[in-house]
């Protein structure tokens, strides 16, 4: 059951430099939102990653919207633009970054795995806030992953060419699932081996 519609939260548009240079989509065709963590120490670090250029068409790596420990929410890419953010769900799904210190800055040495910073009560109500309106404004977006159950491939890690870790495991254990999910409403994908 879907829970009542609710007013959008305060968000501060903080527009990416190639934001206009990312793809445009119909938005009747976003259908999933991936909950990340940023696996940096704080929003700064976050936005100079997302204005990285990686790529030909003057784009890089980026979600959507930006949760910090605060609470405060930022939009750094339209939704009706498509962000890198997931490999393989990019078009028909919406990216909101935790700003959280996951495994920073070992993210693949594989004595460096525990991701233990716990997420802040403001963090996750902004979330829930986040969400409920994000529903309302896209009637088609009933499900949620993280971004672990999406992209599970292992690499090899970098302390040691003999070992594996994954190479994506956010939003991490500290994330209280159960919690958003009955807040939320929203379907949690199942998380699919590659």
């Amino acid at each position: 059951m879907s829970p009542e519609p609710a007013p959008p939260p305060p968000i501060q548009h903080w527009p990416l430099p190639c934001e206009g240079l990312l793809t445009p989509r119909a938005t009747p065709s976003i259908d999933l939102v991936v909950i990340h963590c940023t696996e940096l120490p704080d929003l700064a670090m976050a936005r100079e990653y997302g204005e990285r250029v990686l790529y030909a068409s003057g784009t890089g790596n980026s979600g959507h919207y930006y949760v910090d420990r605060d609470g405060s929410i930022h939009r750094f890419v339209d939704p009706a633009r498509i962000a890198h953010h997931t490999r393989g769900h990019n078009e028909r799904s919406l990216g909101i970054e935790l700003v959280n210190t996951g495994r920073y800055p070992d993210w693949l040495d594989s004595r460096h795995q525990a991701m233990d910073e716990p997420y802040p009560a403001a963090q996750i109500d902004a979330l829930v806030a986040l969400l409920r309106w994000l529903t309302a404004e896209f009637p088609n977006l009933r499900r949620i992953a993280g971004h672990e159950d999406l992209d599970t491939t292992q690499v090899t890690a970098s302390d040691d060419p003999t070992r594996r870790v994954a190479r994506k495991r956010d939003p991490g254990p500290m994330f209280p699932w159960a919690e958003v999910l009955a807040r939320v409403g929203l379907e949690r994908v199942e998380r699919r081996e590659e």
